[in-house]
């Protein structure tokens, strides 16, 4: 029997065959899929800033798009949109590194580069390089050539920074990213008292008349919002608001209204008085601070918990402006978190989050900034926290549909006992990779003194929302909601 065995010349002539190729654009296409797979991995890293997140989807789509037609379909002017939308990507990464982009929300400052996004970044520029070069050189007759070592160190390369980018936070404000906060409580148990035979913030006065007046003019009384001095309130002499000119007693919540004879978070939402108002009859009007407050118009609030919110909002819009400079927020001890590179800065004094002081623009729990392109910072709002061992299903109510009181608990700090940062989120388990940890579940609710889409009480959004009591849907109240920032 004879046996076929191939000519020496007609291996050789296998070994040597060639066929018409763009050198380089197969590598670019593994590069851009390695880099998209990393942006859309972090989409829901920047979800609370919903620009961000379009440009997100907007480049991860470009990049595992083009690569992907560039691998079955290559052609000499795809390599040119290639090598220039690659650029376009690793410049304006670039750019945020450097300076920031101060007309996108949430890139307004500039961030330090980390190893997802710097991972991100290299395997840009070897897609635009590669393809620049597939781009000049043009179709070549080369031999075939494997792609199993340039997919590997793709690999190698998106993996790690995927896993990297899962636990980068961009919490914001909410983080509110980082930290719990409350709003405001019932009537009696906010402290927040209605008087209704005065007016109480719908009779023309502007906050901006009322930060020059006292509390009384836009809040009901001068009782609505006292503290009780016979009650404890846990703040040392040495924290108190650097302006005792503007910080008397007269325009404190008091804490034991809230807290109750024990301490522990309870409400009293039984009306006390008649309120002219009602609910849902008239269009309701964006918020504005520095108009009349008016939350009506919403269905299901009652004229009580329209009033208690309405006076919050009008004793956070006096008060809180005390605390505009960092400054002085961090001689009274504040620290800031760390979580400026989302565009929102929160601002905690530990001290004061488990005291018996609630709701009070004095002594807030936290401070929201935001970072300006001149390097200085702007106070949104206030995030008020309850005691950590207060469950979010004990929080008191405030004003109803108006207000959602919220927690954090998928955020790992670092193990600072004066000035922990929010570094980033919790495992699958829930627990924080040692040496990082959890810093406890406080409910919390923001009161902003700008405008925000979703009215005086939004929660920020994305991984900066929190979490919320379960059953319930993510409140945003675009009837009172407005342009601001």
């Amino acid at each position: 029997m004879a046996i076929a065995i191939p000519s020496l010349a007609a291996t050789h002539t296998r070994e040597n065959s060639t066929t018409q190729r763009l050198p380089g654009i197969a590598i670019a296409a593994v590069a851009s899929i390695g880099a998209g797979a990393i942006h859309a991995g972090a989409i829901g890293i920047h979800a609370e800033h919903q620009s961000l997140a379009r440009i997100f989807i907007a480049v991860a789509v470009f990049q595992l798009g083009w690569g992907l037609v560039a691998l079955l379909h290559p052609s000499r002017w795809l390599a040119v949109v290639g090598a220039a939308g690659s650029l376009a990507v690793v410049g304006g990464w670039l750019l945020t590194r450097l300076s920031g982009i101060s007309f996108v929300t949430g890139l307004e400052v500039r961030e330090t580069a980390q190893f997802a996004d710097t991972a991100c970044a290299l395997l840009g520029v070897v897609a635009a390089g590669t393809a620049f070069s597939a781009a000049v050189i043009g179709w070549r007759a080369i031999r075939p050539q494997s792609l199993t070592f340039p997919s590997l160190m793709a690999l190698a390369i998106t993996i790690p920074a995927m896993l990297a980018g899962a636990n980068h936070s961009h919490a914001g404000g909410d983080t509110e990213a980082a930290h719990p906060h409350g709003t405001a409580s019932s009537a009696s148990s906010a402290g927040v008292v209605v008087d209704e035979s005065l007016p109480h913030g719908h009779d023309g006065a502007t906050a901006a008349t009322a930060a020059t007046t006292s509390a009384a003019v836009v809040v009901a009384a001068p009782a609505a919002a006292e503290i009780d001095e016979s009650v404890a309130h846990g703040h040392p002499a040495d924290a108190q608001p650097a302006s005792d000119s503007t910080a008397d007693d007269s325009a404190a919540i008091d804490a034991a209204a809230v807290a109750g004879v024990d301490g522990s978070a309870s409400a009293d939402t039984t009306p006390t008085t008649e309120h002219p108002h009602t609910s849902a009859v008239v269009a309701p009007v964006p918020y504005d601070p520095t108009k009349p407050i008016d939350l009506g118009g919403v269905e299901g609030v009652t004229p009580e918990q329209q009033a208690r919110a309405e006076n919050l909002v009008a004793i956070t819009l006096i008060r809180l402006p005390q605390w505009s400079d960092p400054a002085v927020a961090e001689a009274a001890g504040f620290q800031s978190i760390g979580d400026g590179r989302t565009g929102f800065e929160h601002y905690i004094q530990w001290s004061w989050i488990d005291d018996d002081v609630y709701l009070n623009p004095d002594f807030p729990e936290s401070l929201v900034y935001q970072p300006q392109p001149d390097g200085s910072k702007k106070l949104l709002s206030a995030m008020f926290m309850l005691p950590r061992d207060v469950a979010l299903t004990d929080v008191p109510d405030i004003g109803g549909a108006l207000t959602q009181w919220h927690i954090h608990n998928n955020l790992c700090y670092t193990d600072d006992p004066v000035a922990p940062k929010v570094v980033g989120l919790t495992n699958a388990d829930g627990t924080c990779a040692p040496p990082l940890k959890k810093m406890g579940e406080s409910p919390m609710i923001h009161v902003w003194i700008q405008p925000h889409e979703c009215g005086p009480f939004a929660a920020l959004e994305g991984v900066g929302a929190g979490q919320i009591n379960t059953g319930e849907e993510r409140l945003c109240d675009q009837a009172h909601g407005g342009s601001g920032f």
